[in-house]
């Protein structure tokens, strides 16, 4: 068994990575008279932790004004063990790091709590970032309060992970129904440790000890290849250092963080630090330049893998009343590319933001566990299916399967169980979630109705809900039964469906869109036509007193944009570019 390192032999950090800190800031690696630096085109940042020896604060204080009277930075940014008193007046935290021996025993306490996880998840290690972990981050970052930096290091993921001389893994937990539980992100390339960077669990796939599943294959993946301990980060809170002494974290290093603007003449001010701003880990404030000076806003700043491609939003129509103005959108639940920065500019002129039904992450589980738990009374869909059309399904679902498949790196990473959903989810959820996944093995990874709401809520904009969730699944509990089997016999029309709703909604053709051939099975008279009258009165209040933004699913808007007409509105699409105006003008639309 390794001997657990004292405490006082621990003098490097996660910041001593060379390759990772080059890839997630994007600057470039200095190293001065024994210490460690990372520099850009008008910031730097300094690790105050010596790469050799003891720690030095006089030292540490003549290497830095030398790459500062070298570099000119604007933006300085610092961590050590203990600042300089040159910067004690720009001291933004105090906390320490934690270290998890590698020979550290999984607690006693967790071994049943891990045992029963690991009956239900599968744990595995790989770099592949994919749509369910894009997912996962996006996820996590509407139920989080995250600061600049956070958002960072989530953003950055894909890029990281594939950047070149990193050792960077994704740990992953996949639960039964091929859905992504859990994952963190760790640096395996130091040579004594490895370090936990960032991690996220799913309440829309929540399995309990997920977390802690990801920790025992941490630990056991480190003892294999005999690094010496684990770097866990900072405390943070009481919470956090809570769940890192849990599983025998230990206290190793002090850990300060400066920041501060260099003006050219020597001077400095406190302008660019965030004092008492809260930090996971130490990496989030020295990666903070990175984020301020290469992204000044939310859309640019997630370019490095999160976001998709953004493109123009034209499914939006403009509404005039006895001079207020509002506007009402259509969205889709799934479609693979992003209309953030087209959401930010909209939601600069509003006030209020409606959308169909609660979409924060509890409502949205709870939405979720209801479609996946059928009732004794509840036909199964399985049952009206013959044995060749659930292999159709199969096919077109989970997509080519096998070893040869594999081999040729054309599996799907987690295929839907399609005849375990077939056999235990309510009927409107059956089609619902073969057809999305479907949808997201092509790409599909992204939600509309979804980003507009946490668009919405940053830019605190008050959010409201036109129906609870009892009434979105009576509406969905009506769906004739036939409707659904019809719509699960013709998988084979999936495909043309997909790219025919992609180009009609990118163009905002709203009836091309609806015109797909395969009739959608919630598109009924209840579903649409009760519904529609009821988002009608619901939202009249508020877009008559102007700067309101509406949401609903685009098929509701082919009786809306009458409605509102009858009631007084002027009713007017909105053209994106000029591509759209001339193809509206063509139409006769324009």
């Amino acid at each position: 068994m390794m001997e657990q390192p004292p405490v006082t032999s621990i003098t490097t950090v996660p910041e001593h990575s060379v390759a990772f800190m080059k890839a997630m800031s994007g600057g470039e690696a200095l190293f001065r008279d024994g210490f460690l630096f990372f520099v850009g085109k008008d910031w730097l940042i300094a690790i105050g932790y010596p790469l050799q020896g003891n720690y030095d604060a006089g030292a540490f204080a003549r290497a830095l004004e030398t790459v500062v009277s070298e570099r000119t930075p604007e933006a300085c940014w610092a961590i050590a063990p203990e600042l300089p008193p040159s910067l004690a007046p720009y001291v933004t935290e105090t906390d320490v790091f934690y270290v998890l021996p590698s020979d550290s025993p999984v607690p006693g306490k967790l071994r049943g709590p891990l045992a029963k996880a690991a009956k239900v998840l599968r744990v595995e290690e790989g770099r592949d970032f994919t749509a369910a972990h894009r997912k996962l981050w996006m996820e996590f970052l509407r139920r989080k309060e995250v600061t600049p930096q956070v958002r960072e290091l989530f953003a950055r993921t894909n890029l990281v992970v594939h950047a070149q001389e990193t050792d960077i893994r994704l740990v992953n937990a996949w639960d039964a129904d091929g859905r992504l539980a859990a994952c963190l992100v760790m640096d395996c390339g130091p040579e004594e440790f490895d370090a936990y960077i960032i991690g996220a669990h799913s309440r829309t796939a929540y399995t309990p000890h997920a977390g802690d599943a990801l920790f025992a294959h941490m630990l056991a993946s480190a003892q294999s290849r005999g690094k010496r301990y684990i770097h866990l980060g900072l405390g943070v809170n009481e919470g956090i250092a809570r769940f890192k002494k849990k599983w025998g974290g230990v206290p190793a290093l002090p850990f300060q963080a400066a920041s501060w603007k260099h003006h050219s003449s020597g001077g400095r001010d406190t302008g660019g630090s965030d004092r008492g701003a809260s930090a996971r880990d130490a990496l989030y404030h020295t990666l903070l330049s990175a984020a301020q000076t290469r992204h000044n806003d939310a859309d640019s700043m997630l370019v490095g893998g999160y976001l998709p491609e953004q493109r123009p939003y034209a499914m939006l129509w403009k509404l005039t009343k006895n001079g207020k103005t509002s506007w009402i959108g259509g969205t889709a639940h799934s479609f693979r590319y992003s209309f953030a920065g087209a959401f930010r500019a909209l939601f600069a002129g509003v006030d209020t933001v409606i959308f169909e039904g609660p979409l924060d992450a509890a409502s949205l589980a709870t939405f979720g566990r209801h479609g996946r738990t059928r009732d004794a009374d509840t036909p199964r869909v399985i049952d009206y299916l013959e044995e060749d059309e659930i292999r159709c399904l199969e096919r077109v679902v989970r997509g080519p399967q096998g070893a040869f498949a594999k081999f040729l790196n054309m599996a799907w990473h987690s295929p839907a169980d399609v005849r375990g959903i077939l056999s235990t989810h309510r009927p409107w959820s059956v089609f619902f979630t073969l057809y999305y996944a479907f949808l997201e093995r092509h790409g599909w990874n992204q939600s509309v109705d979804l980003e507009a709401w946490e668009i919405a809520r940053e830019m605190g904009r008050r959010i409201i809900s036109m129906e609870n969730i009892d009434e979105q699944t009576a509406s969905l509990e009506s769906v004739p039964m036939e409707r659904i089997i019809h719509f699960l016999r013709r998988p084979e029309d999936w495909k043309r469906r997909m790219r025919q709703s992609l180009s009609s909604y990118l163009d905002g053709d709203l009836m091309r869109m609806l015109d797909t051939g395969t009739e959608f099975p919630t598109r009924t008279n209840t579903v649409i036509g009760l519904r529609d009258q009821r988002f009608r009165e619901r939202m009249m209040p508020h877009i008559e007193r102007g700067r309101t933004a509406v949401f609903v699913g685009t098929a509701h808007m082919l009786n809306l944009e009458n409605m509102l007409r009858e009631d007084g509105f002027t009713v007017t699409q909105l053209w994106p570019t000029l591509r759209h105006k001339l193809r509206a003008w063509l139409k006769g639309s324009g």
